[in-house]
């Protein structure tokens, strides 16, 4: 979702998206949602399928910055919550659980170390015909997390009752795994 409003940033020309200022206005243009397409969740911003467009390093670091806005963040808050409502959900993000969910049933703050994540996501972009520096990944993965962990609203920070899941040494389905035998313990 906040990916959705940095590609949107992005193709308004806003120069400098940590500026709340220029980012707000466009708030009003904008219509995000989540729809299952072919049961794959698939992202819309004012009717486009945005999906894949929002999965690059510029839409990230847009993402970073457009989501230390307050009014963005507030912006998002009720379409989450509405979901989580209206489904059952699992939902990822650096706030759910502290902010979005704070009641949700079973809690995850899933992480692996820098390198990890850099090499998954180079391999990633580069499987998807992007060309990818494994140290340049690194180097904004890295600055978006110190961004991300040192903001004033919602910081990245695990909820008190998560789970703590480090995978920078597993692969996908260990993890999954992981996180269904601990959601079975959990709910039964």
């Amino acid at each position: 979702l906040y990916r959705a409003i940095g590609l949107y940033a992005i193709r308004q020309n806003i120069a400098d998206m940590k500026k709340a200022d220029l980012v707000s206005p466009l708030l009003k243009d904008i219509d995000v949602s989540l729809r299952f397409v072919e049961g794959e969740q698939r992202v819309y911003l004012n009717e486009e399928d945005v999906s894949g467009l929002i999965r690059t390093q510029p839409v990230a670091q847009a993402a970073s910055d457009v989501s230390a806005h307050p009014v963005v963040r507030t912006f998002l808050l009720d379409l989450q919550r509405k979901m989580a409502a209206e489904h059952d959900v699992l939902m990822d993000g650096r706030d759910i659980g502290t902010v979005i969910l704070p009641q949700a049933q079973v809690k995850f703050f899933l992480t692996a170390n820098a390198a990890a994540r850099a090499r998954r996501r180079t391999l990633e972009l580069q499987a998807k015909g992007i060309a990818a520096d494994f140290e340049t990944v690194l180097h904004e993965i890295e600055q978006r997390d110190a961004n991300d962990s040192s903001r004033a609203t919602a910081p990245l920070k695990a909820a008190d009752d998560a789970v703590l899941v480090d995978n920078s040494e597993m692969d996908e389905a260990q993890t999954v795994d992981y996180m269904c035998r601990i959601i079975k313990e959990k709910l039964g």
